[in-house]
């Protein structure tokens, strides 16, 4: 395992429960977000000497790979030149809703990824950590060859950026399941079986979306194993682009 520092642009949700994650395997994290490292200065004294704060260009300098984890509505302001040559790990989602809307997804010409990668054209952007919320991610993980160890699914053009991806998964307590290229990975996106439910279970009935997000990100984890997400990958049919909120 190449990966001993973890780049983290964007300390939402899913930014944060990677970055912790990470240090709890024994990784060092370089945390960033659009307002300034001293706006992160409490983050880092929790997570302990493993972590440090920076801008984002310098979270992407630092990181032997980063998770650019933005709203997809800002991908436009990632440090493309910092970026260059790196693997970047994209969990971004794509939710239309009014006042924005990306007309090359709503048509399923491109995936949120591929946007991505098109923006990034030296990086190697890989789909991932992006269908599994930070609670379960905090409860799921298990040692390599665990019974039943769960499973992620990952996406990307450049085999050695997916190889070098799932070896970070393997170090965080997941295996990791190839989808094969960025064009590839909607099997993964919201509105496929293999959005949040696997890893949650059966919502209960009637819910909202909204509702079901609410109670997707305090249900506890469900332990999903590579088996399961190949088999839900196979079947998933592709629809409407986008978590419709």
């Amino acid at each position: 395992m190449s990966t001993t520092t973890l780049g983290v642009i964007g300390t939402g949700m899913v930014g944060l429960g990677a970055a912790r994650r990470a240090v709890d395997a024994g990784l060092n994290v370089v945390l960033s977000n659009s307002r300034g490292p001293e706006t992160l200065a409490g983050l880092v004294s929790e997570l302990g000497q493993r972590a440090r704060a920076a801008t984002p260009a310098e979270a992407a300098r630092a990181g032997d790979l980063v998770i650019a984890s933005v709203p997809l509505a800002a991908y436009e302001q990632l440090p493309r030149t910092e970026l260059a040559g790196k693997t970047v790990i994209d969990p971004m989602n794509y939710a239309p809703h009014s006042g924005f809307a990306i007309p090359e997804l709503d048509s399923d010409e491109l995936t949120s990824s591929q946007l991505v990668q098109r923006h990034l054209a030296d990086a190697r952007v890989v789909k991932a950590l992006h269908n599994i919320g930070p609670k379960q991610l905090s409860e799921l993980f298990r040692p390599a060859g665990a019974p039943g160890r769960t499973a992620l699914p990952l996406s990307g053009d450049d085999p050695d950026a997916r190889k070098e991806v799932a070896d970070l998964l393997d170090v965080l307590g997941f295996d990791a399941v190839d989808l094969g290229t960025l064009a590839d990975s909607w099997r993964s996106e919201p509105n496929t079986p293999l959005y949040a439910i696997p890893y949650v279970g059966q919502p209960p009935s009637g819910l909202t979306t909204m509702e079901f997000v609410a109670w997707a990100q305090q249900a506890p984890g469900v332990p999903a194993p590579a088996a399961r997400i190949k088999e839900l990958a196979a079947a998933a049919v592709r629809g409407p682009a986008g978590f419709r909120m």
